[in-house]
């Protein structure tokens, strides 16, 4: 009884104790350029996201890293775009993490418009 007393003891410690922290970036590379100032496209799917998390024990041991591009694999699923005249636009990349007191969990989001190009 004494062992699941302590074992919620420090659950509540743990999450109490807890921090977060959050970066973002705005990737601007790419190899295509397109003019969206014509109105020939359509915003099919707006805010669509793809998530990678990782997990750091003590937080110097990385067991998974987070990775960009699961994340733009998650997105892509997301956005149903095959097949399709359909590109991402408003690519935003977030980097957030959570720390606890024996690891920490960080996070990669990536955000973005799907985008339908209509002939002109």
């Amino acid at each position: 009884m004494k062992v699941t007393r302590l074992a919620a003891l420090l659950f509540i410690v743990a999450v109490v104790a807890g921090c977060v922290t959050s970066a973002g970036t705005y990737p601007h590379g790419s190899d295509t350029r397109v003019d969206l100032s014509k109105g020939n496209y359509r915003v099919l799917k707006s805010n669509v996201r793809g998530t990678s998390t990782g997990f750091v024990l003590f937080g110097i041991l990385p067991l998974a890293r987070p990775s960009y591009a699961n994340a733009m694999g998650d997105l892509r699923s997301e956005a149903q775009m095959e097949g399709k005249a359909t590109a991402l636009a408003n690519v935003t990349r977030d980097e957030s993490d959570i720390y606890l007191i024996l690891f920490s969990l960080p996070k990669i989001t990536v955000t973005a418009d799907v985008i339908e190009f209509i002939k002109e």
